[in-house]
């Protein structure tokens, strides 16, 4: 909580408007919700859990406990993109200089994952996917082609860009639908680019991101060495190298287990690794009713994972100093 209030201390103002009634700042309410999502509790959970330990308010100098419905605006103001691009810039900033991203030894990797719309059961999963196989077998008897289900096309989608040393999430993007992950390559490169000091790092990602232009807009356009499977496509029917000038290349550095290794392609697992703490920690579920607030409750997860990796950096007094003193 304490990391929480003094990240957004040094990223946003006091309060939204010089007319508001100043009863809590903004870094103390960023602090209650990063509290809240890491508990797992719902807005009225996290206002009974903050009236109950006192000392975590007055470590950030609340007198009292938000209730629920001021957590709930404060998490749709907080949270729009230009403040939540904010505060992952001044993350990378700390990780920076606290030199634990390695981007000059360890690649960037990207990767995708949809998040459930609201709790289930792992018993109604079941039952869901036995109907759907089921009704995929009757389409195809009748000869009818099978599309995504209501429920596919409404999942959430979190695609982010790690730091594989440290796991540190640089730059996230929210969708809706679970359909391909060409649309936020372009996004997701170019924050995670922005933000880092060392712009000549190696992006590693799966085939879903194959293509010519994406190596082109990666390396001519950022000077990123990209490294994608060339798996998107009908082979040559000759069995010839895939077109473009840079998917040959690929076919030839990820042939062997050995030259993956070299190229630290072995090392895209990392984000996958991410993608399963953010679940398994915070959870899989989002609690929104909405696109919008369900995007808010991902990007919500991903300030919330960044918070608590960098919390086990502040054990040194460098670090510590690093964290809490620098403004620049």
């Amino acid at each position: 909580m304490l990391v929480a209030h003094h990240l957004a201390s040094q990223s946003l103002p006091d309060y939204s408007s010089k007319f508001s009634r100043h009863d809590f700042t903004l870094p103390q309410l960023f602090a209650c919700l990063v509290v809240k999502e890491q508990m797992r509790r719902s807005y009225r959970g996290a206002e009974a859990l903050l009236r109950d330990c006192g000392h975590w308010l007055k470590d950030v100098g609340l007198r009292r406990a938000p209730d629920h419905n001021t957590l709930c605006r404060a998490a749709a103001f907080l949270l729009g993109k230009l403040r939540v691009r904010r505060l992952l810039d001044r993350l990378a900033q700390w990780a920076a200089l606290a030199r634990v991203l390695g981007l000059s030894t360890h690649p960037l990797a990207i990767d995708s994952t949809t998040y459930e719309s609201h709790h289930v059961s792992r018993h109604y999963e079941r039952r869901c996917r036995q109907t759907r196989q089921r009704m995929r077998a009757k389409d195809a008897e009748k000869g009818r082609k099978t599309t995504h289900s209501a429920t596919v096309r409404g999942l959430p989608k979190l695609a982010v860009g790690v730091a594989t040393r440290c796991h540190l999430v640089l730059s996230a993007w929210t969708g809706t639908g679970a359909g391909a992950d060409h649309p936020h390559f372009e996004p997701v490169l170019f924050e995670a680019w922005r933000r880092v000091p060392h712009k000549t790092f190696t992006a590693v990602l799966d085939a879903g991101y194959d293509g010519e232009r994406y190596h082109e807009i990666a390396r001519r356009d950022m000077g990123i060495r990209s490294i994608i499977p060339p798996s998107i496509g009908r082979p040559p029917k000759d069995g010839g190298p895939p077109g473009g000038y840079w998917r040959p290349r690929m076919k030839r550095l990820l042939a062997t287990k050995a030259s993956r290794r070299r190229c630290r392609y072995n090392l895209r697992y990392q984000a996958e690794t991410v993608n399963s703490m953010m679940k398994r920690n915070l959870g899989s579920a989002l609690a929104g009713r909405t696109a919008a607030s369900r995007e808010r409750d991902m990007l919500l997860k991903v300030l919330t994972h960044d918070v608590m990796v960098l919390k086990t950096r502040v054990e040194t007094e460098q670090v510590r100093y690093i964290f809490f003193h620098s403004r620049t």
